[in-house]
């Protein structure tokens, strides 16, 4: 009872995602006495956006290789909302193949993660201890599991809300940043009208002033066509694909930048060098945890400057050599980290990090400025 209501607290405490799912992961392990137990928390496109294991060394999990699909059991359980217990794995006819390096199970007990009729997730378990014949998993381990269940499953629905409210800001920032740009680009419009009425009035009274007011009729013409293409172009969601993460980030802070210090803000500058290489799912995390950094700093630190940086991770732990660190700081008034709670997305920054094996460090003093550090792996997590 102490071990499952410390699970149920890690819900009710608000705690970060990961840390909640990975309480209720140990629990459900240690109360119903199996040798592995793991996660799983599907990404859409028939893998996992998290996976966790207890049980399993890093040095085996390393060696098992990159994370699963959704094959086999796994995939019966991101599809099959009933509760799925054997006593050996193998001998099933769902059963796939698991890579040389994975573990061997005979009894497993798999219980889907709900939200009404949608399946979140699964926690599995399997081989029971000790392991071998007769000892399976019972009618109390696999109702223990479906009350573990359902609070990881008020956990990852407060996960999803908040990151549609996340979400929400970031679009209404973008929407923000248009109507800037838009304004812009109108100013130039205007003194463009201004300057052609002018040059029309000076054809016959003044013919070489009238030229040059032409001239600068070209010129503005110019800049409002370049302003606008640039505002077209920037303000769509980013191409990770065709731009890679380095240019979608550039093109993120050079639209802001203009947008933001035409009107007295901050100046909002970006370096990279030669960044690594990395997976999808990891340049998608430094992307938003880039946005959420930035939209953080631009409304809250009240800074003059801006930094954005991506640089290759060539020394430090060995899971994250090769892999590539973001920094996003200012010059602003700073802040208490641990009186920020949830307000400046940092839960969500950090459970990004988390969900790709990368790690965030938040630097920051009461006017002092703030640097918000983020280190990916090059590869799986």
């Amino acid at each position: 009872m102490s071990e499952l209501s410390e699970a149920v607290l890690a819900v009710t405490q608000h705690l970060d995602t990961s840390t909640v799912l990975r309480t209720i992961l140990r629990t459900a392990r240690d109360l119903v006495g199996a040798e592995y137990a793991a996660l799983g928390v599907p990404d859409g496109a028939g893998s996992f956006a998290r996976f966790l294991v207890e049980g399993v060394s890093d040095e085996q999990w390393k060696a098992i290789g990159p994370l699963p699909r959704q094959h086999g059991m796994l995939g019966v359980m991101m599809q099959d909302p009933h509760p799925q217990r054997l006593r050996d794995i193998m001998a099933d006819p769902r059963f796939s193949w698991w890579p040389s390096a994975h573990p061997r199970l005979r009894g497993f007990l798999g219980v889907p993660i709900r939200d009404g009729d949608l399946i979140l997730g699964a926690l599995f378990m399997g081989n029971t201890e000790p392991v071998g014949e007769g000892a399976d998993f019972t009618d109390d381990d696999e109702a223990l599991l479906k009350i573990l269940a359902a609070h990881a499953a008020i956990a990852l629905t407060h996960a999803r809300l908040y990151e549609r409210e996340r979400e929400l800001a970031i679009t209404t920032e973008r929407a923000r940043l248009a109507r800037e740009l838009h304004d812009a680009v109108a100013q130039k419009l205007f003194a463009l009208r201004l300057t052609a009425q002018a040059a029309s009035s000076l054809v016959e009274s003044d013919p070489e002033r009238a030229r040059e007011q032409l001239a600068q009729v070209g010129a503005l013409a110019t800049e409002a066509a370049e302003e606008l293409t640039t505002a077209v172009g920037e303000l769509r969601t980013p191409d990770l694909a065709g731009d890679g993460l380095a240019e979608a980030l550039r093109k993120q802070v050079a639209v802001i930048d203009r947008a933001r210090s035409s009107h007295g803000g901050p100046r909002v500058r970006f370096t990279c060098r030669a960044a690594h290489s990395l997976p999808p799912t990891h340049d998608q995390v430094v992307l938003r945890v880039a946005q959420e950094a930035l939209h953080n700093a631009l409304k809250h630190a009240g800074a003059s400057r801006i930094e954005v940086s991506v640089q290759p991770i060539t020394t430090g732990p060995e899971r994250l050599v090769g892999g590539v660190r973001l920094v996003v700081s200012d010059d602003g008034t700073g802040f208490d980290p641990e009186a920020a709670g949830r307000g400046l997305g940092l839960v969500s920054m950090r459970e990004r990090a988390d969900s790709v094996g990368g790690r965030l460090t938040v630097r920051t003093r009461e006017g002092k400025g703030t640097a918000i550090e983020l280190e990916v792996p090059g590869g799986r997590a």
